[in-house]
This record gives C-alpha cells, structure tokens and sequence, in this order.
C-alpha cells in the first residue's frame, strides 16, 4: 500500500500526551494525594542470606504518628511470582532473606520521615548464612541452598535443545570455533522510581495505583495474594517515567500498600528511594556463554551450538523465559541449518534479574556477533559481506521451528555500510591510524521479536482488547488496557483509529491501563504493543466505520461500499461535497444502533513448535537491524571515544516515523550505556553503586551522531505492516562497539562493558607478544541434562501467514 493513501499513518506526529509531559501536567503515582493519605516504608534486611529469627515491632508502634505495622505475619502465607512455575516470592519474607534489600516489615505513617523512623525501630534477629554471589560459587556448593526447588541444587533452570546432529555440521565445517563471553548485569534505571498508592475503601473494595507495566498480571496477582475476589480489585496503571522491563513484576511495596491501607482504612503509598530500585530492578542477567560454531571457507554457517549460564539473582521472576531467550531466537538471524542450546539459570544472592530492554537476547547476541567477526577474519571475509551472505530468507523456518515472515536485513547491512564509509575505513583505520589514538569501525546485526506468542499464563483468550466509542459530538474514546511507559502506544492506538474513522488523531481520547474499565491487555513487554493492540485496534475500528457507513450509505441513497472517510467527513469521493461531517455521521448511525462501542481484540497465530519449549521464541513477526560504529581508542589511557553510529532498523511500516527514530535512537543510547560503562556489581554481599552519582550510564556527552535509517518491508501480521522498534536496534551496538574497538587496537574484549582498563590490559598483553584478549577463561563444572533432540525445519517454507485488512481498505480520492 502506497503511504500517499495514508492520511494519519506514516506521519511525523507528536505523541498525544506530549503537551501534557512537557508542561508538568502529567501525574505519576508518586504525584497522587488523596484525602487522609498515609505514608509507607518497607524495612528492607541488611543481609544477603540469612535466617528471620525473631522480629519486634513493639517500639515502632509506640511511636507517634504511626498507624500500622505488619510482617509477613500480618499476609496469607502465599508465595507469588509472574510466571506459574516460579511462584516463589513473598511481600514480607518470613523465615529468610536471600538478597539485601529483601522486605521484612512495613510501616505507615502520618509522613514519609515518622515512617522512616519507624522503620529502623523495628528489631529483627537474623542468623546469617553464607552469601552465594556468583554462578560459580552458587554451583560450587551445593550444601548452601538459596531455594529447595529447581532443576538441582541452587539451578533455577536448566534447558537442553538440539535441532539436527550437530557433530555432523562441525565435521562439514572448514572451520570451527570455540569461544568464551560474559555479559555483566545492568539495571533499567528509570527517571521515575516505583510508586504505589492503595485504597481499600469503605465497601471492601481496593484500588491500587501503580507505576507498573502489567497491570493485569499486578490484579491476577493480588487476588491470589491478598485472598480477594478479582472482581473487587482494580488496578490503575498510572503514566510510567521509565519502565525498560523493570516495572514488569508484581512487588512487595504494591502488595504491603494493599494492606497497610485495609488495616488502617487510608490510602497508603508507598514510593521506593533510588538505592531500592537498585534492589528490586529485576534487571539485565550477567551471562557467561560458550558459543561454538561451524562455518565454510565462504562463511556459510553448517551448524551451532551455545550454552548460557545466567546469574539469576536470588528469585525467578522471569528467568524460565530469559533462560529459553539467551538461545532460541539466535537462529532466527541469519541461516543456521543446525542448532543445539543448552542454559542454566543460577540463584544467587543477588537482586532478582528479569526482562530488560531486548530481554535475554543482547547477552547471546553480543556473543555471536563477536565470533562471527573473528571468524571473518580467519576466512579472509568482509565481516559485512559475511554477514549479509547468510542473512535468513524471508517466509521460512529457522532451525528451532520458528516462523519468519518478512526480513529487511540485506537491506539494513546495505544502508549502514554505504553511509558509513565502510569499505573505505576498514582499509584505513586500524594499525594504519597514526599517532596513540587509533581509529576503529565495526558491523553487527540482530533480530528481535514483534509481540510473544504464548502468554504467561497459557490459555485460549485474546492478548489485547480495545473498545472503541463514539459520542454525538464527534470524539472517539479508545479503551485498551495496555500502559504507555514512554514508548508512545498510546498515540500509536489513537493514530491507528484516526486512520480508519478519517478522523483527527486530536478527536481521539486514549484512556489505558484500568483494569475496571479497559478490556483485557497482557502488558508492555515484548515490543507486543504496537502489533497486538494495533490489530485490536484496527478490528474495533472497522466495526464502527461499519456501523457508520451502513447509516450514512442510506442518507446519501448509495451503497456503504461506495462511501470513503476522510478529513473528518464521510462520504462517495467522487461526491464530496455531499459527504456528511463525522459528527452528524455518527447521530445517524447512533439512530440506527444504537450507543457506537465496538471491540476488537487479537490474539497471535499459533505457530509454535511441537516439542516442549517451543512456546518460547514464536512471534507473528520479526524485526531486524544492522549497526556500524566508528570510534577512536587512546593507546595511552584506554578510553574509547564513539565518533559515529550508523543503525538500520527493518520496522515493516513506520506508523510515525518520528517516534521510530526516537526509539531506535533510544536503544542505540541504552546499548551504548550496556557496552562502556554498565555494570551491577557487587563487593562483600552489598551493591557498589547503587545511586545515579555513582552508576555509570552515558549522557550527552558520550553520544555520538546516529544515522538512522528505517527499513521498510510492510509485513503481512503488523498493523499497516508495522514490526517492533522498541527493542531489537539496541542489540547490534554492543558488538558493534566490541568490533570496533578490536579493529582499532587489536585488542579483543570478549566481555562487557568494555572499559579503559581492559583495553590497557590488553594492549599490554599485546606488546608482550601474547594473546590480546580479555574475557572469561574458566567455564562453571556442572552436568548437563541430556537435550531434547528435534528435527530441525530450517529451509521449510513458512506456512501462510495472516494477511491483515488495513484500516481503510477504500481507496482514498
């Protein structure tokens, strides 16, 4: 479809909300007041592991301005987490800690300061145990164990797939490669901290306001853990100031909220202080990999086999999935004809690690972009050319059966390589960079996914609704349980239904993320909003253009199939200056139907493969991008300087072309940040720099000039054929960099983030005439589980895939 036939999509438009966040006007939880409001404070334990062996609250209730203290005694003994198979959190631990920062107590208060005081009255009597901050240590003593289930002492996880013989594809192979990489851990750090406010009111019912981005799960979750009908739960997702993945769980601070508020009969909010999101960030796994791989004397890959093990931290959270994500979605890259992944998810005791931007797939991406690279140069290739030889084909399986659609790779290589200079910098940079500063360029690429196909609770239900309404004076209300955290799905839903109704994406209201109100939404996560609740969207719309047009049609004496709407009129093109403005077009069909409300809801096409796992990794479609950096490296301090960063993003159709380019920028920035400075660490038990003074994350002065250039490939499942870009375009960087820094100095660093004192150590090591590399050298000693082995469908052609109505399928005049 041609974008001239567009008249909304397609446009660079501001975001609906725009006004509204510059201006201050929007309210985020920790903005809400309400009446007789008190104050909460969760007492957080000061120990990575350890028994509870006695807590008294007696001198926090004494004190004055305190109405209530509760521990895990004062809530049904459930256990809860996101995912069913990992239901092992509490709101306030009862009989032990097993990260510092762990909830044992909460308070509320007249103000936030008495509640803080409060708090460090409260006595506990801990019996410490020996902390476990590593995967090694975790693996290297099975006698201390942070959990009493998983798939062996202190592993959360273990995952074994084999798609094909792989033995097979390396004894074909030209050459083979081993390598070794880790991945640290990073936090989202969102400008705004969690926040919530509950309100049990007088009738028994609670309200809960939440920076969250699941506000549905947040209400499953309750009604399980609070023992309260769903229906007299509601859940309001307020605006979000940040999310990234870190606002994707339920938390403890949500859940004493909940209750405090029942015991006291006020509202209680709860805001968390910096240092606890550091806590409770449910963050990027550190990961280490060992990634073998087979490759032809022309770079074609004949098989590959990679093994994770992440850091988990001391809860599940998210972890069975991120555990499958470090390996299936690898092969959907580029053509990988066998295929076997085995991954260990360890407890630590470590905040809990979950989805982050890109959720389990930079770590492994990172790998093998790196290995691809070496293996360019071993083979005599053009990291760039390799690349683009074994680019997936469009409409086929991957090896792991999943289903790819459309792909815009090729093209992504080719727009980065030709703006970059590249063929031209790769003969002059490097060793021929003259004086102490070298100059560097390095290529990476990625795919990510548009949406999950399996929900985290499987069942047979949509996972997006929106309803659509018209009112006599020509406004449309659209109600749609997804929560805008920045990336503008909001404005995304109010254009899509602009585009079909012939309307202003300023006569629209979006009202999102009540669980009273809205139709069911399972979250932002996933880059799932834009496809799924676009396709509700686009199916709600249409219901009402219908309704309209059969109205209007019988005004005008023609058929509704003759009619067009546009520029807030409907009518025949060719007979415009008949054409009915939308609000008399909506009286006339209110008169014929009725109240105008239609829904629309999507669920995705049940491609997964036939084996257990195979929920993990299906999407209905798939985004691409390819990345070039250019950098300088000081031989003298170490410090690498990013000059310029080309990046190409397959985005299928770009439903605003400005916000794209905000979010592609926006993850080139967070890759930026994960490549050179980056890193939850920790030193004795506790966190080193759990502040913004002290966490390193770039600002504008270490962001280059990125070029962005939108592929688009108008994919047959996206609404108007748009995919994902939320995502998928941080991936590239980090390798990229990686590569980058390698050509510059010849230096590897097989692990992030690459700091100066890992280049100095590996120039030294370079000027000693040894191996210029710096990265893990020691592999974890554990027993793999033997792999499920499944024939691989690499080759097969996809099968047919959904061809989506479009909004408008009239032709515009």
């Amino acid at each position: 479809m041609n974008k001239e036939r567009f008249a909304v999509v397609g446009q660079p438009l501001p975001k609906i909300d725009a006004w509204s966040k510059v201006t201050g006007q929007t309210r985020y939880a920790d903005d809400l007041v309400l009446p007789r409001m008190a104050f909460g404070r969760l007492l957080r334990s000061p120990h990575s592991h350890a028994w509870i062996r006695r807590i008294d609250t007696t001198r926090a209730r004494a004190l004055p301005g305190v109405y209530a203290v509760i521990t895990g005694a004062d809530l049904p003994p459930v256990k809860f987490g996101i995912l069913p198979v990992s239901q092992d959190e509490e709101a306030l631990c009862r009989e032990k800690v097993r990260l510092v920062g762990d909830p044992v107590a909460a308070v509320a208060a007249v103000d936030e300061e008495t509640a803080e005081r409060a708090s460090e009255l409260i006595d506990v009597e801990y019996e410490t145990l020996p902390p476990l901050m590593s995967i090694h240590d975790s693996l290297a003593h099975p006698e201390v164990r942070i959990h009493e289930y998983g798939d062996g002492p202190n592993i959360h996880k273990l995952v074994a797939l084999q798609f094909g013989d792989v033995d097979a594809a390396f004894a074909k192979a030209d050459l083979v490669r081993e390598d070794v990489f880790y991945f640290e851990g990073n936090t989202h750090l969102p400008m705004e901290q969690h926040a919530a406010v509950a309100a049990w009111g007088p009738d028994g019912k609670l309200t809960l306001w939440s920076s969250t981005q699941t506000p549905h799960y947040v209400h499953r979750l309750l009604t399980k853990i609070l023992d309260v009908p769903g229906a007299h739960l509601r859940v309001i997702a307020t605006p979000v100031g940040g999310g990234f993945g870190g606002k994707l769980d339920p938390f403890a601070h949500e859940i004493a909220a909940c209750r405090l508020s029942q015991i006291t009969g006020r509202p209680v909010k709860i805001a968390l202080t910096r240092e606890e999101v550091f806590y409770v960030h449910r963050g990027r796994h550190p990961v280490l990999m060992w990634l073998k791989t087979g490759f032809t004397r022309d770079g074609d890959i004949t098989g590959s086999h990679i093994r994770t093990w992440l850091d988990g931290g001391a809860y599940g959270s998210y972890g069975v999935a991120s555990t499958f994500y470090t390996g299936v979605i690898n092969p959907v890259t580029y053509k990988m004809p066998v295929y076997k992944f085995e991954g260990a998810r360890i407890f630590t005791n470590k905040p809990p690690c979950g989805p982050k931007r890109g959720h389990g797939t930079p770590q492994p991406r990172f790998a093998l972009e790196c290995q691809l690279d070496k293996a360019a140069e071993q083979l005599g290739l053009d990291p760039a050319d390799m690349r683009r030889r074994i680019a997936v084909e469009p409409f086929t399986k991957t090896a792991n059966h999943l289903t790819v659609t459309t792909t815009g790779l090729v093209e992504c290589i080719d727009k980065v390589v030709e703006s970059s200079g590249w063929r031209d910098k790769r003969e002059r940079f490097g060793a021929r960079s003259a004086g102490a500063r070298k100059k560097g360029i390095g290529i990476a690429a990625s795919a990510y996914m548009t949406g999950a196909g399996t929900a985290i609770y499987w069942n047979s239900m949509p996972h997006s609704g929106v309803v659509v309404r018209a009112d006599r004076s020509g406004g449309v209300s659209v109600l749609c349980g997804a929560t805008d955290i920045g990336q503008g799905s909001d404005s995304i839903l109010a254009y899509l239904v602009a585009e079909g109704l012939g309307i202003d994406p300023k006569d629209i209201r979006v009202h999102a993320s009540d669980t009273d109100l809205t139709p069911v939404d399972l979250g932002s996560y996933s880059s799932r909003v834009t496809l799924m609740c676009g396709m509700a969207a686009i199916q709600a719309a249409n219901r009402l253009r219908t309704a309209i047009f059969e109205a209007v049609a019988k005004k005008l004496e023609v058929p509704p199939g003759a009619l067009a709407a546009r520029d807030r009129k409907v009518g025949v093109p060719d007979d415009w200056d008949k054409a009915v403005p939308f609000a008399q077009a909506v009286e006339l069909g209110e008169a014929m139907h009725g109240v105008l409300a239609f829904a629309g809801s999507y669920a995705p096409p049940k491609r997964a493969g036939k084996y257990k796992g195979g929920g993990v990794g299906p999407s209905p479609c798939y985004s691409y991008s390819a990345a070039v950096v250019e950098l300088t490296v000081d031989e003298e301090t170490g410090e690498i300087h990013l000059d310029d960063i080309w990046i190409g993003h397959d985005v299928g159709r770009a439903l605003n072309p400005l916000l794209v380019e905000g979010q592609v920028e926006g993850s080139v920035y967070m890759g930026i940040g994960e490549a050179l400075m980056e890193e939850q660490v920790f030193r004795k038990g506790l966190h080193k720099t759990p502040s913004m003074l002290d966490y390193k994350s770039p600002t504008t002065l270490e962001i280059p000039d990125i070029r962005t250039y939108l592929v688009e490939t108008d994919d047959p499942e996206g609404p108007f054929g748009a995919k994902e870009a939320g995502q998928g375009p941080l991936l590239p960087v980090i390798p990229a960099i990686a590569n980058a820094v390698y050509h510059a100095v010849g230096v590897r660093i097989d692990e992030v983030p690459i700091t100066p004192d890992k280049v100095l150590r590996g120039l030294e090591l370079k000027r000693q005439s040894k191996p210029a590399r710096i990265g893990p050298d020691r592999l974890p000693v554990m027993q793999w589980k033997e792999p499920l082995v499944v024939e691989s469908a690499f080759g097969q052609p996809a099968e047919a895939v959904v061809l989506r109505p479009f909004a408008d399928p009239t032709p515009r005049a």
